[in-house]
């Protein structure tokens, strides 16, 4: 249950950055409330994983999924487009968390 609270936390997250991107800087009013919302229930939702998780593991993961997530978002909604440094930098992210889940005994307590 606490990874799919943190999962939950990121899906947030990322609808709400996905939400910034499309309120064009708060000037459409429905994006503008999504972004709200869905900052305001991933942060809750973030501070709900911390009674498991310890703070930098939860954020690591959690922003970190974020980055990755909102990233391949850009480009098949917004068509963006990332060269091969981002790339390299987001395929990093993700075997950090990788290792993290995989080898870190501090992922819960």
């Amino acid at each position: 249950m606490p990874y799919l609270i943190l999962a939950l936390a990121v899906l947030a997250e990322t609808i709400g950055t996905a939400a910034l991107q499309a309120s064009q800087q708060f000037t459409r009013p429905l994006p503008s409330v999504v972004v709200v919302v869905a900052y305001a229930l991933a942060f809750w939702l973030l501070a709900i994983s911390l009674k498991t998780f310890p703070v930098g593991i939860a954020y690591a993961l959690w922003s970190g999924l974020g980055i990755v997530f909102i990233a391949l978002i850009g480009i098949f909604v917004f068509g963006q487009r990332l060269d091969l440094p981002a790339v390299l930098g987001m395929a990093l992210i993700l075997a950090g968390i990788v290792v993290i889940n995989l080898f870190s005994k501090a992922t819960a307590h």
